[in-house]
């Protein structure tokens, strides 16, 4: 099959080229863009609470703020608010609801917004609106605010800071923007760099950045018929992952192809056989990774998290058509190209001495027990860090503290507990749809005093259009996004509500805290289905190609401990060396996306190289010192490139990049560097014949015993 294609590839590489840019062009023009939400309670399933409650607010009150912004006001000298100081923070907030800016519902103060110390005075901007659109009409009053404020408190003795969650999206805006620059231009910069590096040739360098920018048009194109077909939406985060996983999947197939290709040219074949030759053996591994990847993202399709099920299908799609692009567009062009694309070095002539990878295999082959145990060995102490694993959602944490957001966040929290921007909602219903009574309301107030992490109850707020419903804002004392919170509302506050929900009533626990404790939930199930799920279908796929039941398990084994030691090292590294509440929420689900599938492909390539050395007649020890000598530099180099891509991510002011970052760069490096190099070519060598049971996948094409013997006496193996 493979043969086949890579005839037809590099004998006609214009109809080839012509054939993908004119597929590329159609789907670019004539394809619907994806739909995206930026609110990630529309991707919870309607069972959860928070959804329910969020459907009772959207019903009982329609006008009810989407977001809510902030002025924490208080004295330029410290001292406590005075009666005349009130009076005009009222004025101010009446001169800004006059100014009516759109999407602005209403800007409110009372004499409840006042601190119980008489340090702040809170005006509450209600905002509505969840568009892009509306974003910046968000974003623009926010700034305009800014703007009235010293205006309307001069010579008050006042001073006021904007806070809230647009406050804090316009204060980090630019921190986004700088953080995406810096990544983005040392990303194009270090793979420039390494493969030119790796090379020395300019060409080879530029080659894989065009040809996947390109593909990343097309796959968005195919991504946005798709989810007309399928009926899906995403996230906002969906182009940057599909973007990172085609630079991880296509880096990766294209290194894997022009250092067989190189190969080959050193064997002493012409330009076209060597590409040939090297289409042929390098295919199946490229078709295998790219199939295994993408049925691992498939079953995110079992996800109850929407987001989650829209970047199934997604990722599926980008990474099956860069395998077409590896298998094609790459080959055509470099085919073309020739010798050319290694100019101006002229090291493709001329065999390696390989000495780092030929030492390495060397030591696997004669002692294939210490690589494995001791390999092994350190991704088990990595991987105990998952037991300490704590989710974080508190976002602006991780972004500058020195902003006026941030800022307003610790002036209120002077005079309010943490929760006053962010409590827990919960709307009590009567069951038979009659009026709620202020008796019903009371003691359920009075009950919710005592409710654990309830720093104080607010006043209800009865519902405009629905008599039977009436909103309670519980205000927690800590950090209402912080781990414990959320961990919080989930075991202890919301039983609490429903024990203390009056007789005749139902109550929803709705609000960010709520919501974040049910996605916690959903993240927990979606992970522990999804995993062992796409464990055995990559099984499945590896004992399709392997014709082998033993070395799949072995090599599902070794993918699912390296995302547990990349996980545990976040952890270790965060948690515990920077002190960090958490790490990143979303953090396991990104390394499910990056980690099991850079780690499949690796694998992959490794195992089918050691095959190959096999088939060539070498015995278990020789074929692993072999295939690690080959098939090492490629994976060293892979690795390499991709983790010092992810690494710049690093540079970044959010701490989330941080640490996506350093978790993706370590989870690559301990799959190139100690999965592939180390455990499973001494696995598999340490297990010889048995690894191929219950197939013949190591059946010698020929058998030279007296190369094999000269091998041994070479490598020390035999004396």
């Amino acid at each position: 099959m493979f043969a086949g294609l890579a005839r037809f590839v590099v004998r006609h590489p214009w109809w080839t080229i012509v054939s993908w840019l004119v597929v590329a062009v159609v789907v670019i023009a004539f394809s619907p863009k994806l739909s995206t939400k930026s609110d990630q309670g529309d991707f919870l399933p309607s069972k959860y609470e928070s959804a329910q409650a969020m459907k009772v607010a959207q019903k009982a009150f329609p006008q009810q703020a989407d977001q809510t912004t902030v002025i924490v006001v208080k004295r330029s000298d410290g001292g406590a608010l005075t009666t005349p100081d009130v009076a005009k923070v009222g004025q101010t907030a009446a001169a800004l609801q006059a100014k009516k800016y759109p999407t602005v519902t209403a800007v409110s103060t009372s004499k409840e917004t006042v601190a119980p110390n008489k340090a702040v005075q809170v005006v509450v901007v209600g905002m509505k609106g969840t568009s892009t659109d509306d974003s910046k009409k968000q974003a623009d009053a926010v700034k305009d605010i800014r703007l009235e404020l010293p205006k309307l408190l001069s010579g008050s003795g006042l001073e006021a800071k904007v806070g809230g969650d647009v406050a804090g999206f316009v204060d980090n805006e630019d921190s986004f923007n700088q953080s995406f620059e810096i990544v983005g231009i040392a990303t194009f910069v270090l793979i420039i760099g390494l493969i030119l590096l790796i090379f020395r040739a300019p060409i080879a360098a530029i080659l894989p950045l065009i040809v996947i920018s390109v593909t990343m048009q097309v796959v968005m194109g195919l991504v946005g018929a798709a989810s007309k077909v399928l009926n899906f939406s995403s996230d906002d985060s969906l182009s940057i992952i599909i973007l990172i996983v085609l630079f991880g999947v296509g880096a990766d197939y294209y290194l894997f192809l022009l250092f067989r290709y190189r190969e080959r040219l050193r064997a002493g074949e012409d330009k076209k056989t060597a590409m040939i030759q090297s289409v042929e053996r390098v295919g199946e591994v490229i078709a295998s990774a790219a199939a295994a990847i993408a049925v691992t993202f498939l079953v995110l399709l079992l996800a109850t998290f929407g987001a989650f099920k829209a970047w199934g299908p997604s990722l599926a799609i980008a990474v099956l058509f860069m395998g077409i692009t590896a298998l094609t567009l790459f080959p055509a062009i470099i085919s073309l190209l020739g010798t050319a694309i290694f100019w101006p070095s002229k090291s493709w002539k001329k065999q390696p001495k390989a000495r780092v990878s030929a030492a390495i295999g060397r030591s696997i082959g004669r002692r294939p027990w210490l690589a494995a145990v001791v390999s092994g060995g350190l991704m088990l102490v990595l991987a105990a860090g998952v037991f300490g694993f704590k989710a974080d959602y508190d976002f602006a944490s991780g972004f500058p503290q020195d902003t006026e957001s941030a800022q307003a966040t610790k002036d209120m929290e002077k005079g309010f507990p943490p929760g006053l921007t962010k409590p827990v909602q919960v709307y009590l219903k009567t069951n038979d749809g009659s009026p709620a009574t202020d008796a019903q309301v009371a003691a359920f107030r009075a009950a919710a005093n005592g409710a654990p992490g309830v720093a104080r109850v607010q006043d209800p707020v009865p519902a405009p259009l629905d008599k039977s419903v009436v909103r309670v804002d519980l205000l927690l004392k800590k950090n209402p996004v912080a781990n414990e919170s959320v961990v919080l509302v989930k075991d202890k506050l919301r039983p609490a509500v429903h024990k203390a929900t009056p007789d005749g009533m139902r109550s929803y626990v709705g609000g960010e805290t709520a919501l974040w404790s049910d996605i916690n939930t959903v993240n927990n199930r979606d992970l522990s289905v999804t995993l062992p799920v796409a464990a055995v279908l990559i099984a499945v796929i590896l004992a399709l190609l392997l014709r082998s039941v033993v070395a799949p398990v072995y090599l599902v084994a070794a993918v699912l401990v390296g995302f547990a030691s990349t996980l545990g090292s976040a952890v270790y590294v965060f948690q515990g060396g920077l002190g960090e509440a958490g790490v990143t929420f979303q953090l396991p689900i990104i390394l499910y996306l990056f980690v099991l599938a850079i780690g499949t492909d690796y694998n992959i390539l490794m195992t089918a190289r050691l095959r190959e050395e096999a088939k060539e007649g070498h015995e278990p020890r020789e074929a692993a010192a072999l295939a690690v000598q080959h098939g090492g530099p490629t994976v060293a180099a892979a690795g390499l490139i991709l983790a010092g891509t992810f690494s710049v991510m690093m540079l970044a002011k959010v701490s989330f990049l941080q640490q996506m970052g350093f978790s993706v760069a370590i989870g690559i490096s301990i799959a190139a560097f100690v999965m592939s190099t180390f455990l499973v070519p001494g696995l598999t060598a340490m297990l010889g014949h048995r690894a191929w049971w219950p197939g013949h996948g190591d059946a010698p094409k020929k058998s030279p015993a007296g190369e094999e013997e000269d091998w041994q006496v070479a490598t020390g193996l035999r004396r």
